[in-house]
């Protein structure tokens, strides 16, 4: 009996396997940003290659859920959600960690005497983001998530146009700075890549939306 109703809740896609990998790309995606917090003292007190072992590690992990999504996929004709959506819900989702491992990549070639404190508040928005990702990748499941994943997707957009105002903030005070020209290249790269952090986030959270809207 037990075998047949296992048999029957795949049949009509009720197998949480995909859920599950999700849920498990969401968490990674916000351990990597997580991680990128903790890593500016890191980098401060020792800026060698060692300060970013962890942030590989979040990758290399999320790396694995994504592959794992995509052999699933392969494997299963039936899906709890439509097949295009999962993919491009596992894909938004790793773009975030490999968003967020390029930043820390990027922190570890600052010039010498830079401040990593000058892009904390965006690595905390980014965090944030990441958080708010998760939230709703994990309401996914449920039977009643349409309210609570356009309020997750709401204030994904908040802090997006946040960030947006942070990052005008920042290159007017860079542009109008003590800042040599080196340096002036180094922060602008840097700040453009944490949009582009949180940008990820907001369109993991549209993937998110859209689906919800088609099963509402």
């Amino acid at each position: 009996m037990g075998a047949r109703m296992s048999a029957l809740q795949r049949i009509f896609g009720r197998d949480t396997k995909f859920f599950d990998l999700l849920e498990g790309g969401a968490a990674a995606a916000k351990l990597s940003a997580s991680t990128l917090v903790a890593l500016l003292p890191k980098l401060a007190e020792n800026p060698g290659s060692d300060a970013l072992a962890d942030l590989a590690m979040a990758r290399r992990k999320h790396k694995r859920i994504s592959q794992q999504t995509t052999e699933e996929l392969c494997k299963n004709f039936v899906t709890p959600l439509e097949r295009e959506d999962i993919e491009a819900l596992s894909t938004a989702l790793f773009k975030i960690s490999k968003t967020v491992d390029k930043i820390g990549q990027r922190l570890l070639i600052a010039p010498a005497g830079a401040d990593a404190k000058l892009v904390s508040r965006q690595v905390t928005m980014l965090e944030k983001a990441a958080e708010s990702v998760e939230a709703i990748v994990d309401q996914l499941r449920t039977k009643n998530h349409g309210e609570e994943i356009r309020d997750g997707y709401e204030k994904l957009q908040g802090i997006e146009g946040d960030a947006d105002k942070l990052m005008n903030e920042l290159l007017r005070e860079l542009y109008h700075g003590d800042f040599d020209a080196r340096e002036i290249v180094f922060w602008k790269d840097l700040y453009e890549l944490l949009e582009r952090g949180i940008d990820r986030c907001r369109d993991a959270g549209f993937v998110v939306f859209h689906v919800a809207l088609k099963y509402s």
